[in-house]
């Protein structure tokens, strides 16, 4: 089930991950959706892809990676 915009990505990661990051969640989601057909997968690949480019601080909070 591809996203079509941000207002529709799960909670965690609506209410935790900055702007940018819920972009790059969603084109990777869709993009392996699409490609595995498995929404399992599919999360997997999404988090992979926000991790590249952000970490959790201590506090919980995502910033971008330096």
């Amino acid at each position: 089930m591809p996203y079509n915009s941000l207002n529709e990505l799960p909670e965690a990661v609506k209410d935790h991950l900055p702007h940018h990051a819920q972009e790059i969640f969603k084109e990777a989601f869709n993009s392996a959706s699409e490609e595995y057909k498995e929404e399992e997968t599919a999360f997997k690949v999404a988090w992979s892809a926000v991790k590249k480019k952000y970490k959790k601080e201590s506090d919980g909070k995502w910033v971008e990676k330096h």
